[in-house]
């Protein structure tokens, strides 16, 4: 079964994933660019959430809360930034299949952060396709892609850099 999702054949399913995450969050990313991003209501909400139902479940965990209103919220401007853009990169990189494993990783990091700062939406669906391509996807998920060169080219460059290439080469004499 799970040879399906390796090679030519199964590069067209991750096609489609990578298509829907990479649209998904090229369009989240460009309203927030392109509309300018405020998060500080969003993490004054989540704060409150945290705060609200003492001794019950709250939606938002203490220790979440905490992060948010003792790191996060200080750093505003700094998480606008981070939050437009990273959406932006992370859904051009799937689209265009480059990097496509750190872009999905870097995507579910945000969902997971959403999902924890109390909003569901389409986080939890987003994660499950970002986990599924990451995980049975792996270096097929960017076949049809940039990755496809990319890949090949960056471990060259890897190699050269760490100097395991020069120990290759004495192993194989």
């Amino acid at each position: 079964m799970t040879e399906y999702f390796k090679g030519a054949k199964g590069s067209w399913m991750w096609l489609v994933i990578r298509l829907y995450l990479g649209y998904s969050w090229v369009t989240a990313g460009w309203h927030k660019v392109a509309d300018g991003f405020d998060a500080s209501g969003f993490l004054k909400g989540a704060i409150a959430k945290s705060q609200a139902a003492e001794g019950a479940n709250p939606v938002v965990q203490a220790w979440w809360g905490s992060f948010l209103e003792n790191f996060a919220l200080p750093n505003v401007g700094l998480f606008n930034f981070l939050v437009s853009y990273g959406e932006l990169l992370v859904g051009l990189a799937l689209i265009l299949g480059l990097a496509t494993i750190f872009a999905a990783t870097m995507g579910m990091l945000m969902n997971f952060a959403f999902i924890l700062s109390g909003t569901i939406s389409t986080s939890p669906n987003m994660l499950i396709l970002e986990f599924v391509l990451v995980a049975l996807g792996g270096a097929y998920a960017g076949y049809i892609g940039v990755d496809y060169w990319f890949r090949p080219w960056f471990r060259k460059q890897l190699a050269r850099l760490t100097g395991s290439e020069a120990a290759g080469a004495r192993a194989a004499a």
